[in-house]
């Protein structure tokens, strides 16, 4: 297992920091207290390079730091820890929030980084790609195909978060279940090889990734897959996860 210099911390919403360890290892999981017994957990995810999207696409991306990425999908329990309400088509605290636009994630993270030591953000896209493959380079990370007992989709409904079993990286849901924000503008990718990128400055669209339970085929939770929505668009299929900046 790779390391890397750091420590591992339990935080509480009043500032408490707990020291787990002197030393962060990739895969380590990081766990935030939001009060009344709810947690966020956050696993570490290693540095790598990877060819981004299909096949078409000549694109080499580089990962140079660590990063965290939420183990779940954003919960209706968590939201309603910090925000006060439920949005949710569907309600059930272990199901993930959905019917959030960009914007309203960003103040959920606008939040969370006010009440803890910061750092919480949307994943980039490449981010999000990366670790969902977790070093494979097939169309899912369990394979060429997809059925109803690896992921949720087709069944019009999401399910509890942690139903289907996690990658190497030990992430769960990132098939299926909601389409899962990310910080980037949507743009055509470009050729060559690029490192940390970011998408660009401005634009229309914000990108989001993994499909949902909606989608009554499962190639539209590839993980390559992209949809696109405007920033305030609140669609009721769609959540998102968690990354943090170590």
């Amino acid at each position: 297992m790779k390391r890397i210099l750091g420590l591992v911390m339990v935080m509480g919403l009043g500032g408490a920091l707990i020291v787990m360890a002197q030393e962060v290892k990739v895969g380590q999981v990081q766990i935030v207290d939001l009060g009344k017994g709810v947690n966020l957990e956050m696993v570490l995810i290693p540095i790598g390079k990877f060819n981004i999207g299909d096949m078409r696409v000549d694109l080499e991306v580089t990962i140079s730091k660590p990063y965290y990425l939420g183990k779940y999908e954003v919960t209706q329990e968590q939201w309603e820890a910090l925000i006060g309400n439920n949005p949710s088509p569907n309600k059930g605290a272990k199901l993930p929030v959905t019917k959030v636009s960009w914007e309203d994630c960003q103040d959920f993270i606008k939040k969370l980084n006010a009440k803890t030591d910061g750092g919480y953000r949307l994943p980039t896209e490449a981010e999000w790609e990366f670790a969902c493959r977790a070093g494979t380079t097939t169309p899912y990370w369990f394979g060429q195909k997809i059925t109803p007992k690896d992921a949720n989709y087709a069944k019009f409904e999401p399910v509890e978060v942690g139903s289907y079993k996690p990658n190497a990286f030990g992430l769960f849901d990132t098939h299926g279940n909601a389409w899962e924000w990310c910080q980037d503008w949507w743009a055509q990718y470009p050729s060559g090889s690029v490192i940390d990128p970011d998408g660009p400055i401005t634009g229309q669209y914000r990108a989001l990734r993994g499909g949902s339970f909606v989608n009554i085929i499962g190639s539209k939770a590839r993980s390559y897959d992209r949809a696109r929505l405007t920033p305030n668009y609140r669609e009721y299929t769609c959540g998102f996860r968690l990354a943090k900046t170590p």
